[in-house]
């Protein structure tokens, strides 16, 4: 059965993006800061070595993506590819006309836990990889996010969009693993029930 996992890269003091994070600089001022450990300054991806490429491979394993659509928008839906599996977008709106170009992806407007259903259903046995803070907030709320895997990277931002601003309530981890290298601690949880 497939397990919805959010993967994001974290300032230590829990920023994802930068200030000034808006379409045309999505992420923010120095968001590549937080990907560096997997990306270029000019933002071509790579397969870091060790324990840290094979996080790389366990991302590029999973059998379909669940975001939200601002990020979507942000990003131009990658284009209407991320690996080659389907991408499911929670919204309240229906998708722009732009969106009937790119046939992985499906907008889905009746809350995120019926995105995720269907997300999970398209991956089968494979994990769902989850973006983005509002999702993830969502999906935690919602009770269907079943694993966190923080990228934590060794800088404080000072300012930006924060992974968890606003939860529900207080949410238990059971740390599963942890990869340390010099450029990110890689944290992966379990999120109790």
């Amino acid at each position: 059965m497939s397990t919805s996992v959010l993967y994001m890269s974290m300032s230590l003091d829990g920023y994802i993006a930068g200030p000034n994070d808006e379409v045309g600089n999505p992420g923010g001022d120095g968001f590549m800061r937080l990907h560096e450990w997997f990306a270029n300054p000019d933002g071509a991806f790579f397969r870091p070595s060790g324990e840290a490429g094979q996080l790389i491979d366990e991302i590029n394993a999973t059998g379909a993506v669940l975001m939200g659509r601002r990020l979507a928008e942000q990003i131009d839906h990658w284009g209407g590819d991320h690996h080659g599996v389907p991408i499911f977008v929670v919204s309240h709106r229906p998708p722009g006309p732009a969106v009937a170009n790119y046939p992985l992806v499906t907008y889905v407007t009746d809350g995120i836990e019926s995105a995720m259903a269907q997300a999970k259903a398209a991956a089968g046995d494979r994990n769902v990889l989850v973006h983005g803070a509002y999702t993830a907030q969502q999906a935690l709320k919602a009770s269907v996010l079943d694993e966190v895997q923080i990228h934590l990277i060794p800088v404080l931002f000072g300012g930006g969009r924060r992974l968890f601003e606003v939860l529900p309530s207080r949410v238990e981890l059971e740390v599963v693993r942890v990869i340390d290298t010099p450029q990110a601690t890689h944290i992966r949880y379990h999120v109790r029930s």
